[in-house]
């Protein structure tokens, strides 16, 4: 079926002010104002009352601490000591936790415009050892593209790490599980609805030998590789102690600076440091609102485009947002860099790192832009409520007003979210099982 998206109020591409096509779960021509498509659509929609966005892409998550937001003892921390308190709640995840986590912020994301997700999920209890088999099955159970991050820690307490010994697994058991959930679930190509990317997750909590590795069979199978790096001056602290050098150096000793890699976070770099990840074709994704509340610092977004290094946009962790509203994400990203810069940054630079951005982290050419031949994943805000009133430039107001709930969202051509309302999903129900879940992470 041709649906026509008729005459929106905007829309975030160029030639489409008469709207788009979608056929076949792709986007197959842009209107022009005051013109029809070429072909007569078989249905239309009117979109008169809608700003029109790419389908934002979310590239860094953990979607499990969910379960523990605004925790009573670990607010108004910093990384090392707010990971050093929740690690030890984090410990009791179960495979059912996991999931109501998992479902929850899928659906938060997708509310909030999302239609593609990064989650990096590192934590592996014995219990809940199949946990990217659960994600990929609530992705595919809401409809929205996933990039699962197998991630994984090899260092522990008993090493003296920061993770508690029952959090961690040994390199074998990690590499087997990465090769299990690559055969099983990754997709290539144009349209890919799951992927996976191997992601050790911290300087301070895996081995060389496993970063190594993981990046080795990673591109064994063509997978992308996902890491934190650079987040606080503690993190670089430890690099010099522990390895003698700086966290970019530690990367490219391990053979990580490559285009297949993007990273979280990436905010204590040095100009030089900068201009090597450019070089090599490194992505970014920064992390506004996490960065904000852990008070890690400031990403120089603008000095990394400058040098070639994609940027992108993630929510981070559900714990260090406390949310998973990637529009919301948006505007901090906006703000936080024109505190860093000038007001030369736009609310179209803080879009592009959510979408064009984002899409590049993930190496995907096929979403993150309104154009022919892209797939028909689209996001739908009106400007309704009073927040808006007297705002002039549609586009612009999403960002500087504050817009935070999509109205309609549309993954392949399929609606997903209808009158602000995730299709098939109870709300009061998943806030309910969600929040009981989350009464245990509570307990002293």
């Amino acid at each position: 079926m041709r649906l026509w998206i008729r005459n929106p109020l905007a829309c975030l591409a160029e030639g489409a002010a008469g709207g788009l096509v979608v056929e076949n779960g792709r986007i197959t021509e842009l209107v022009a104002s005051g013109r029809e498509p070429a072909t007569p659509a078989d249905a239309t929609f009117d979109a008169g009352r809608h700003v029109v966005l790419p389908g934002l892409v979310n590239t860094h998550h953990h979607m499990y601490q969910s379960l523990t937001r605004a925790h009573p003892q670990a607010i108004n921390k910093e990384l090392f000591p707010w990971l050093q308190t929740l690690l030890g709640y984090w410990q009791r995840l179960t495979p059912d936790a996991h999931r109501l986590a998992t479902r929850l912020t899928l659906t938060e994301l997708l509310m909030s415009g999302c239609t593609t997700a990064a989650d990096h999920h590192y934590l592996y209890t014995e219990s809940v050892a199949e946990a990217v088999d659960i994600q990929v099955e609530e992705a595919r159970r809401l409809g929205v593209r996933m990039m699962v991050s197998r991630g994984s820690m090899d260092l522990s307490q008993r090493d003296g790490a920061m993770p508690p010994d029952s959090v961690v697994q040994d390199r074998d058991t990690i590499l087997a599980d990465c090769e299990r959930v690559i055969g099983r679930y990754h997709e290539k190509g144009p349209g890919a609805t799951i992927q996976i990317a191997l992601a050790p997750c911290t300087p301070f909590t895996v081995t060389p030998e496993l970063m190594r590795e993981t990046a080795a069979l990673a591109r064994q199978h063509g997978c992308r590789l996902h890491t934190h790096l650079a987040e606080t001056r503690d993190e670089v602290a430890y690099c010099e102690q522990h390895f003698g050098c700086r966290p970019v150096d530690y990367l490219e000793e391990n053979g990580w600076l490559e285009p297949d890699v993007w990273l979280a976070h990436g905010i204590h770099f040095n100009g030089d440091e900068i201009a090597r990840l450019g070089r090599y074709g490194v992505a970014v994704c920064h992390c506004p609102t996490s960065n904000m509340l852990l008070a890690s610092g400031q990403c120089r977004t603008r000095d990394l485009e400058a040098a070639g290094v994609a940027v992108g946009l993630g929510v981070d962790g559900s714990a260090s947002n406390d949310s998973s509203n990637l529009m919301e994400s948006v505007r901090h990203a906006l703000l936080i860099n024109r505190l860093t810069y000038d007001a030369s940054i736009t609310h179209l630079d803080a879009l592009r790192w959510a979408t064009e951005g984002s899409a590049r982290c993930l190496g995907r050419d096929d979403i993150g832009a309104i154009a022919v031949g892209r797939q028909a994943d689209l996001s739908f805000f009106t400007l309704d409520e009073l927040r808006f009133s007297g705002a002039g430039d549609p586009i612009a107001a999403l960002v500087l007003c504050g817009a935070y709930r999509a109205d309609r969202v549309m993954v392949a051509g399929r609606w997903l979210v209808e009158d602000g309302m995730p299709v098939g999903v109870d709300l009061e129900r998943l806030r309910h099982e969600h929040g009981a879940a989350a009464r245990r992470f509570l307990d002293s």
